[in-house]
């Protein structure tokens, strides 16, 4: 992974002192709040219902064992004790005080690490595949491309204010598990007939108010011009973008009413006058970059197979972690291992500061010392040896990130909600909650298959809602909490939105409306169809009239959420929420 050089360290060292000089300023009284704002968001420091919240970059999702301990002594000493795993591969903490915030971002310069650009109307982190690098069916690894993208961007002084936040996600596998369908920019990197690495660019994604499904505006970009194609995209966005409405400045609000023809051609002309700039990128930067993400010295092992068959045989829990938990390693004798943070009664995304500091024990005992961040809020060791593997699911169940369920109905991914956000119309956690209650048995789980389910407790869509198979939005009726819930998204290749089923339901209600689901899909689906096939294949009709049939949860009128604090106080979350657990790092 890339290290910071002399600059790149002075650069965020620099930064973090002039921050200081800033909070300094403001709690003197010498800078007003509207003054202060804008300088604390590009810190990545907000203001939410009960403390402030700092928002960690973690380019691409990927962490060392160094920068993860030092991520788990911050929880410890600036917060209470655990951060949250995003869904665009960062960390947040959430109980940070305000005049602590420059020693924290001190202390994350001290291992290559910052929060710059992690809020505001800039280029927010890139994000790529949880995998890359080490995937089984990866085609070109983006993590170098994300590392670039990253270096162009950071405090790019073109784009450092532009129209909205804009996103850019890459995928370089045969499975997409980026979600660039649903970015401001999708990149899907493949090789071209000369076996060079190839762009093709998907423009005008996003979810939030209006989800919108990417547009295809260019394919088979050479490398050397994915920065100048880029820039052509970000200038006609920054040039034409609505700057006098917020929920209508994002770029798939532009490419809509521009239509993607037109606004490719505008790129196309902004290209042209680009693409021989000082821009194009020279093969000496992109191997010097490429070098960065070397493999790691591998062992010569062969495949263990086998041993693990005995293994599995001779132990269910430990088969049907393998089975969800443990993915394909393009090396042999390796494996990707995830670790669920989805247990029962713990939010999800939530991380101790001990199991911050086991997780890095274990990747340098049984991999590389190189930890990842999923989209879906989950924790990855890219490098694990197979031999290992037994011995780390003991580990990972004593420490509450041994569940076997990634992939399955309880590895719900959820925003923070009304717990904690201020735009937030509705919790989200207590949701997720008793959803994982009511159906946290492993054989039912297994039999329904694959199923993403995904909450947001507004609709700035931060749980991905939308491309759940089954999604659910918080919303706001007179002051009291209700959810509206879909079925049929996706996130991956044949990405889709899911389409609402009508009205919406107290929070009481909801894992009931869940289970109605579930009975019609378990009822009408096919040998081997999963969820989101059944879906598709029957419409939501069935879905809906089981749903709202007279003996089903009572339910009130669609509405539009708002995006406004209802004004309520949200509850500290107890020391005993949480299961209890023995953390043993080795």
């Amino acid at each position: 992974m890339y290290a910071y050089n002399a600059i790149d360290q002075r650069f965020v060292d620099e930064r973090v002192e002039q921050y200081r000089d800033q909070t300094n300023r403001f709690l003197a009284g010498e800078l007003a709040e509207d003054q202060f704002q804008q300088l604390r968001l590009r810190n990545g420091l907000y203001v939410q219902r009960l403390a402030p919240m700092l928002r960690i970059a973690v380019p691409y999702g990927t962490l060392t064992a160094i920068q993860l301990r030092a991520l788990a002594a911050i929880a410890r000493d600036y917060d209470k004790g655990y951060g949250h795993l995003s869904t665009r591969q960062n960390m947040q903490i959430n109980w940070p005080q305000l005049e602590a915030v420059p020693d924290i971002l001190a202390r994350l310069a001290d291992v290559q690490m910052h929060c710059i650009q992690t809020s505001g109307s800039c280029i927010r982190n890139v994000t790529t595949d949880q995998f890359a690098g080490v995937a089984a069916d990866e085609i070109v690894d983006a993590r170098p491309y994300c590392e670039i993208i990253r270096q162009w961007s950071t405090y790019h002084p073109e784009f450092d204010w532009l129209p909205r936040k804009f996103k850019i996600a890459l995928n370089g596998a045969a499975n997409d598990r980026a979600a660039i369908h649903v970015h401001d920019i999708g990149i899907r990197i493949r090789l071209g007939d000369d076996a060079r690495p190839r762009f093709d660019f998907l423009v005008g994604g996003g979810l939030g108010r209006t989800p919108v499904i990417g547009q295809p505006i260019r394919e088979g970009l050479a490398e050397r011009h994915l920065l100048t194609y880029l820039e052509a995209i970000l200038r006609v966005y920054n040039r034409y973008g609505r700057r006098d409405n917020k929920y209508k400045a994002r770029i798939k609000i532009l490419v809509r009413a521009m239509t993607p023809e037109r606004f490719r051609e505008r790129v196309d002309a902004e290209w042209h006058r680009l693409r021989d700039s000082p821009a194009a990128l020279p093969k000496a930067e992109i191997a010097r970059i490429r070098a960065h993400f070397a493999p790691p010295a591998y062992e010569d092992i062969a495949d263990q197979s086998a041993y693990l068959a005995a293994e599995r045989l001779r132990d269910p829990a430990f088969n049907a972690w393998m089975r969800h938990n443990v993915a394909p390693h393009k090396q042999s004798g390796y494996a990707v291992v995830t670790l669920s943070t989805k247990a029962t009664g713990v939010p999800p995304g939530d991380v101790t500061d001990e199991q911050m500091d086991a997780v890095a024990c274990w990747s340098e005992r049984f991999g590389s010392g190189e930890v990842r961040i999923s989209h879906e809020q989950n924790l990855v060791l890219p490098d694990v040896r197979q031999r290992d593997l037994r011995r780390l699911f003991e580990l990972a169940s004593s420490a509450c990130l041994g569940q076997a369920n990634v992939g399955l109905l309880t590895d719900i991914v959820c925003c923070p909600g009304g717990d904690f956000c201020a735009l937030a119309n509705a919790k989200s956690i207590p949701i997720a909650e008793a959803i994982q209650r009511r159906f946290d048995a492993y054989d039912y789980q297994h039999d329904l298959g694959p199923i993403d389910l995904n909450i947001s407790g507004c609709m700035n869509a931060c749980g991905h809602h939308h491309v759940g198979h089954i999604g659910i939005l918080g919303v706001d009726k007179r002051g009291e909490e209700f959810y509206q819930v879909s079925i049929g998204g996706n996130q991956s290749d044949d990405a889709s939105l899911g389409r609402i089923l009508g009205p919406s339901f107290k929070a009481a209600d909801v894992p009931d409306v869940i289970e109605r689901i579930l009975d019609v899909y378990t009822g009408e689906r096919l040998d081997g169809e999963v969820f989101l096939h059944t879906v598709r294949r029957i419409g939501v009709e069935p879905f809906k009239a089981r749903v709202y049939a007279e003996d089903a949860p009572r339910r009130v009128p669609v509405i539009r959420p708002k995006s406004v604090e209802i004004g309520r106080p949200a509850a500290d979350r107890s020391d005993d929420a949480r299961p209890a657990k023995t953390v043993r790092a080795g």
